[in-house]
């Protein structure tokens, strides 16, 4: 079996990416791998082969749009909750490394180093994409457990979503 990583999207529907938090109504809202900013989350498309938005139809544009709205409000609320120095969330559409749509929601906090807390997170050293102390692991299970709970709050028409535990 292949890692999971060479193909987040492939691996997300065929319900073998263990990042995936639950399934929203254009993509995957994804825990990211690191965590160096607590809340870190990730909309993957679910379709295979998008590598822009511009890719999509207005529809689908529209719809992806909205869950990445939705994942931002539940980033916010789980991490303003969290950790009282939470400041905003960032929400980028980069696409510059993996060539299929994704959206990055990246919790800000007033504890970050001066020099970077207003700054864009690709400020911040290449060392922390790789930095074990902060890389996703069973620790983070509360975070995505409230990240789920609060995605079911704020989507309460889909039903409730699947938490991480729940996929196949």
């Amino acid at each position: 079996m292949s890692d999971w990583r060479t193909d987040r999207v492939g691996s997300a529907l065929a319900g073998r990416n263990p990042t995936v938090l639950t399934r929203l109504d254009a993509g995957f809202a994804v825990i990211g791998d690191v965590q160096w900013l607590p809340g870190y989350c990730v909309l993957l498309t679910d379709r295979p082969g998008v590598s822009t938005l511009s890719d999509l139809d207005r529809t689908s544009r529209i719809a992806f749009l909205t869950d990445l709205a939705d994942l931002g409000e539940a980033v916010t609320r789980v991490c303003r909750a969290r950790d009282p120095a939470f400041r905003r969330v960032n929400l980028e559409i980069l696409g510059n490394q993996d060539e299929f749509l994704h959206a990055h929601v990246w919790p800000r906090y007033s504890w970050e180093p001066p020099e970077l807390v207003h700054r864009p997170v690709w400020r911040y050293p290449d060392e922390r994409w790789s930095d074990p102390s902060t890389a996703l692991g069973p620790r983070h299970d509360g975070l995505c457990a409230d990240l789920v709970a609060e995605l079911n709050r704020i989507r309460p028409e889909r039903g409730g979503t699947r938490s991480r535990s729940d996929n196949p």
